[in-house]
């Protein structure tokens, strides 16, 4: 017999999206459910809650097949917009990795530098419609002679497109602080001299992984918003970690779990995928993605329903600790303090900037919501949820 007073399958689910019968809502709309009702009637009401983030997610690139040129080319190196695409694939497949800088570009030779174009921003212009220059070289052989080959290409010119992130969604990340006296420039931005300032890098209570802490309802499958179009969980991702420590109501208390995720990039839209310039680090690629969560029984519920104030991370010093793999920290902060704008770091109050969106993601929650009320989004069932151990 079930421990669960509540229990709905997916296909009940999608049977009630179907008929213009779920009720749909965002995690931050869920806090409150959950916290006027309690996850036992909150489960008995919610069908379906979206999430979303919007951040920077250096892992991420696009599988692209440029099209076979007359005489043939099996290319060994590659450009688009003189940025390195990875050639060995086969004779017209490459990947572009989003942190890929230009070959030119003066790197951190002149520091800081400033990173103004990379892979992230080749697959926004390809996403915007825009014409980016493709460069090949090969060695030539019987059956592929050509040995250069040049021309502009749009994302509609190419005959496959494939967004392949093996590393998105963090679930739960650092608060960054810099304790030295001079200025650090990192993937989590510009962190001033003497703690000056402090970063963070999630949506907190809209965040996907936060909504779901132990994987139960996302894996191998797993339908989502991704980029602006419809994509895919299909892995758990690099870097993967659900061991890490956690607070009572599940939510990991510092980065633990991943996702790797694809999706057709010709779906996909400029305003969910935006490359990123890092002073003094390198490009990125800023990554729009929803997940939906059934909310099967109460547990799902419970879990949805953690706000801000309850979700803590660790506060880790980024001028020597991390870069030295020194495992230590300055306290703990939760989601709701550091979207005040101010924290609390050795008795000394210091403001706090995101580089995670919340406006984008709540409006990438409301999006998924309005394509599921409508009728036009179901959940697919996961063959394999993400792994908890």
């Amino acid at each position: 017999m079930s421990e669960f007073k509540v229990q709905k399958s997916y296909e009940e689910i999608n049977a009630r999206i179907k008929a213009g019968e779920a009720v749909v809502v965002t995690a931050e709309e869920m806090v409150t459910i959950v916290k006027e009702l309690g996850p036992l009637d909150a489960a008995r009401k919610v069908d379906v809650v979206t999430t979303g983030t919007f951040s920077p997610m250096c892992s991420s690139g696009a599988f692209i097949n440029f099209g076979h040129s007359n005489p043939t080319t099996k290319a060994l190196k590659v450009w688009l917009n003189n940025v390195s695409a990875y050639a060995g694939l086969a004779a017209v497949d490459v990947y572009i990795g989003a942190t890929e800088p230009t070959e030119d570009d003066p790197l951190n030779k002149v520091f800081p530098g400033e990173f103004l174009y990379g892979g992230g921003h080749v697959i926004e212009d390809l996403v915007a419609g825009k014409k980016v220059l493709l460069k090949a070289v090969a060695y030539g052989t019987d059956c592929y002679p050509n040995k250069n080959l040049e021309k502009e290409v749009t994302l509609a010119d190419l005959p496959y497109a494939l967004l392949v992130n093996p590393r998105n969604c963090y679930q739960n990340y650092n608060c960054a602080i810099n304790l030295s006296e001079r200025t650090v420039y990192c993937y989590m931005g510009t962190l001033k001299p003497q703690v000056g300032n402090a970063t963070y890098c999630s949506a907190g209570e809209l965040s996907p992984l936060l909504n779901d802490p132990f994987y139960k309802t996302i894996g191998l499958g797993t339908r989502i918003f991704l980029g602006g179009g419809i994509g895919y969980v299909t892995w758990h991702g690099s870097q993967h970690n659900p061991r890490a420590p956690r607070s009572e109501n599940g939510t990991t208390r510092r980065a633990a779990g991943t996702m790797m995720v694809q999706g057709d990039l010709k779906q996909m839209s400029a305003r969910w995928l935006k490359g990123v310039s890092m002073q003094g680090y390198g490009s990125s690629l800023a990554v729009g993605i929803g997940v939906p969560i059934p909310i099967l029984n109460e547990e799902m519920a419970a879990y949805t329903g953690v706000s801000d104030a309850e979700i803590f991370t660790q506060i880790v010093d980024y001028s020597y600790d991390y870069s030295h793999g020194v495992a230590r920290n300055y306290g703990e902060v939760s989601y709701a303090q550091l979207k005040s704008g101010r924290i609390e770091v050795n008795g000394k109050m210091v403001p706090t900037a995101p580089l995670s969106s919340v406006v984008r993601a709540r409006e990438i929650a409301e999006t998924l919501k309005g394509w599921i009320s409508a009728g036009k989004f179901l959940l697919e069932k996961p063959i394999q949820t993400l792994p908890s151990e």
